[in-house]
Parts: C-alpha cells; sequence; structure tokens
C-alpha cells in the first residue's frame, strides 16, 4: 500500500480576494518547497528521486523566468 502524503496550504494572502486566480509563478514557488518537503518525509528511494527531478525540473523554469523573463 502506498503512502498517503498530506500537503501544507499555502499562507493566506489578506489582498488575495475568494476565488482569485493564482498566478503561475506563485504556484511553481509553492510546487516547488512541497516538492523539497515530499522528498524529505517520504521513504521510497524512487519516489524522492522522481520528487527531486520534478523539483529540479521546474526550480529551471522558474529561475529562466526571472533571467529572462
Amino acid at each position: 500500500m502506498g503512502q498517503v502524503l498530506q500537503f501544507r496550504l499555502p499562507p493566506a494572502r489578506e489582498e488575495s480576494q475568494a476565488g482569485s486566480a493564482l498566478d503561475l509563478l506563485s504556484a511553481v514557488d509553492f510546487a516547488l518547497r512541497d516538492l523539497v518537503d515530499i522528498a524529505n518525509h517520504v521513504t521510497l528511494e524512487a519516489v524522492r528521486e522522481q520528487a527531486m527531478a520534478c523539483h529540479a525540473m521546474l526550480a529551471a523554469a522558474y529561475n529562466a523566468e526571472f533571467e529572462h523573463g
């Protein structure tokens, strides 16, 4: 049987309104943080490696947006 992972919710921002769309860069930033948490708490090496590979891919895209965007 697999592990069930609890994802943490991003902190509520005062200026955001209920139902407002999350911008893409914020979503990627949250995903990067969650992937680090997942990789640190999962016991299966294959899952940890996949999480870190996803993290590397998203980090490269996120960094490129700020360098070239």
